[in-house]
């Protein structure tokens, strides 16, 4: 299905920094989306957040959507892949919980050279796995908190930090900024990231 010329209308409007047509998209399928996650999730807030993150989703790749794409289609796939997501987070914690009721304290002692160095590279596996997934988190908090206030150009510049990973002359280039002032956004971001990343609760286990 192609997309709506309405839609289409919205997102060239998104691409040129209109904070309405941002807010007007939100509106359009916001409620669509949270019943398609509400009936796969019970968890008002946990789904409240999903769509969030769809949404955020949506906007870092925007660079890449098509616009022959179906909008409505893409969200939801976008939304599919954060449940998805969820469910692999919440099978990990049910996991872990098997285990730490375990009464066996000898197991790992008892477990043959082999297997011991296949379950230390499966722990070392998810402890990368639940960083990743603490960035992610973390960016897409401020990327919200942005989009929220219509702060495209501060949102698109953190794509462009930390997913394309292009240097502060480019971005300035790109966006019509000043050297000084990206770097003043990566400054923020990254100090922020460290402050989250020292509290006892930025990575579980840890």
């Amino acid at each position: 299905m192609a997309i709506s010329q309405s839609d289409l209308l919205l997102i060239r409007q998104i691409r040129s920094g209109d904070s309405d047509a941002w807010r007007t998209i939100v509106q359009k399928y916001q409620g669509r989306l949270m019943a398609f996650v509400a009936a796969r999730i019970r968890d008002r807030a946990t789904c409240e957040d999903l769509v969030q993150e769809t949404f955020v989703g949506f906007m870092l790749s925007l660079p890449n959507f098509q616009e022959d794409q179906d909008l409505e289609a893409y969200l939801f796939t976008i939304a599919s892949h954060k449940l998805i997501d969820q469910f692999r987070r919440m099978g990990r914690n049910r996991t872990e919980q098997m285990a730490s009721s375990d009464s066996g304290g000898d197991a790992w002692n008892d477990l043959p050279d082999d297997m011991r160095q296949v379950s230390s590279l499966l722990h070392s596996q998810e402890r990368r796995e639940a960083e990743h997934e603490w960035l992610k988190r973390t960016l897409g908090e401020m990327i919200g908190e942005w989009l929220g206030k219509g702060d495209f150009q501060r949102v698109r510049c953190l794509e462009l930090i930390f997913v394309k990973n292009w240097a502060n002359k480019e971005i300035a280039k790109t966006l019509g900024m000043t050297e000084t002032a990206v770097a003043g956004l990566k400054f923020q971001a990254l100090a922020r990231l460290k402050n989250k990343a020292l509290s006892r609760s930025a990575f579980p286990g840890a």
